[in-house]
């Protein structure tokens, strides 16, 4: 009996023993430590709330909006057949009420909003929800198609706003929140980078100066915000490039100097003013910047200037190419045009110009662009590479008074008329049409066919040779082979 006692505390010490060893071995393999995950690296951990945070702050200053409009539909049209049993009541038409959603930004505690002209264009209504869904009714204060930017205001006080950024300063590649209403999912947030800044001649509007960023952004998120990692307003979403027309990772904004300079006018004046210099100017191409003796093709190309107006006092001519304006480089013509567009009326302005193979400075003075819708325009036209002869792809007449004024061109313009232009040839290629006028060849005047004959008689097979084109009264410059 006394054996047994003694046996049962030292089986017991065993198991313990055994028990202690078998934890000890479990804990160090793989299979237990799956139980634990892995620790989140504190970086990671501080940017996730750091986003956050921007968010929370961003947030209460956007807002969504709804508009309503009115809209009719022209009785007789195709999709009357689904109307068979409720016809129209007159003969003008169908009224039905249009709905259309976006978003936009609190820029005043008093309730100024900043949005997309196109998301209230033509409203019958225009409501506002606000982040605690608050609704308000909104009155637009001023609008301004050019940009696509409109403010609108409602009646409500100490609302947050959202801290101003100096958009000349953004980077390609920093990152970017958006911030909209989304397809009418309030409040959606997405984030990206800057893929690019500076883009221009997209299409959407005359004034172009876009940030553009792969942020999510669908129908929707116009006139919301893109901000940046400090939660400052750097942009207004104003559009996608999509051919479904859902994201497809390249979205654009208005940046936010545009947006500011457009707001402080519409505020003080009622309308946007913007500067005019009286030109018309394009692109240059490689081609061309050769011609006129230049390495680079950044610069906006004089192909016409308007005569009494700001260029045509200070001395500047057709062929001139505008290199820097107001100490700006000049990439591209939209530079050129935003630059000019927001120049204080009145101001003057230094311009470095190139001419003839050397740099020269001069002074214009700024005026207020004329009502009538006169400012620059740009084209640019293509060059071939072919051989043919100029006078083996087109044919020419001189110019008479009624061709003149059929061709819409002034009376007192000389040249000669293109009256057929060879299928396939390099001056089809190059962009030249019938009814164009031939107004210089290589930088001399070309007044009636003579001049043409004898300029291009002397002209060299193996170079290219520079025209100036008149087209309906707007002339631009091209480059064709000899």
């Amino acid at each position: 009996m006394k054996n047994r006692i003694i046996w049962i505390p030292i089986v017991l010490l065993l198991g313990f023993l055994l028990g202690g060893l078998t934890y000890y071995f479990l804990s160090k393999s793989k299979p237990f430590q799956s139980f634990y995950p892995p620790k989140t690296p504190k970086q990671i951990e501080e940017t996730a709330r750091a986003f956050s945070d921007i968010v929370k702050v961003v947030s209460p200053a956007v807002v969504n909006i709804s508009s309503t409009k009115t809209v009719n539909r022209q009785s007789g049209s195709f999709d009357d057949f689904f109307d068979f049993f409720n016809p129209p009541q007159d003969s003008k038409g169908k009224r039905w009420k249009e709905q259309s959603l976006g978003s936009g930004v609190v820029v005043s505690p008093d309730g100024l909003i900043v949005t997309n002209n196109h998301v209230i264009e033509q409203s019958d209504e225009i409501r506002v929800i606000l982040y605690d869904k608050r609704s308000f009714k909104a009155k637009v204060i001023g609008a301004d198609p050019k940009t696509d930017i409109a403010i609108i205001r409602i009646d409500a006080k100490n609302l947050q706003t959202i801290p101003w950024s100096d958009s000349d300063k953004l980077q390609v590649g920093e990152f970017v929140l958006a911030i909209g209403n989304p397809f009418g999912l309030n409040h959606t947030v997405t984030m990206g980078i800057i893929s690019a800044v500076g883009r221009a001649d997209v299409g959407i509007s005359d004034y172009e100066d876009f940030i553009q960023t792969d942020a999510a952004i669908n129908p929707g998120n116009s006139g919301g915000p893109l901000v940046n990692t400090k939660g400052e307003l750097i942009g207004i979403n104003t559009a996608i490039f999509s051919k479904t027309g859902g994201y497809q990772g390249i979205g654009f904004a208005v940046p936010s100097n545009m947006v500011r300079m457009v707001i402080d006018q519409l505020l003080k004046e009622g309308k946007v003013t913007r500067g005019w210099l009286g030109v018309t100017i394009q692109e240059l191409s490689p081609e061309l910047a050769q011609k006129f003796g230049l390495s680079s093709t950044e610069g906006a190309l004089i192909s016409d200037v308007t005569r009494g107006g700001p260029a045509h006092k200070a001395g500047i001519v057709r062929g001139d190419i505008i290199l820097r304006y107001g100490g700006k480089k000049i990439k591209d013509v939209s530079t050129l045009r935003n630059l000019v567009a927001q120049t204080k009326v009145g101001s003057e302005v230094e311009l470095l110009i190139w001419r003839k193979g050397k740099e020269y400075s001069t002074k214009v003075r700024i005026i207020e662009m004329p009502s009538e819708g006169l400012e620059m325009t740009s084209g640019t036209r293509k060059s071939s590479d072919d051989t043919d002869s100029i006078l083996s792809g087109i044919a020419v007449i001189d110019i008479s008074p009624a061709i003149a004024k059929q061709l819409g061109i002034l009376p007192d313009d000389k040249g000669v008329v293109v009256m057929r232009v060879e299928p396939g040839s390099a001056a089809e290629i190059a962009g030249i049409k019938e009814g164009d006028l031939i107004q210089e060849i290589d930088r001399k005047a070309i007044n009636n066919l003579n001049d043409f004959n004898k300029v291009v008689s002397k002209t060299r097979g193996d170079k290219r040779v520079l025209l100036l084109i008149n087209r309906g009264g707007k002339r631009f410059y091209v480059t064709i082979p000899s």
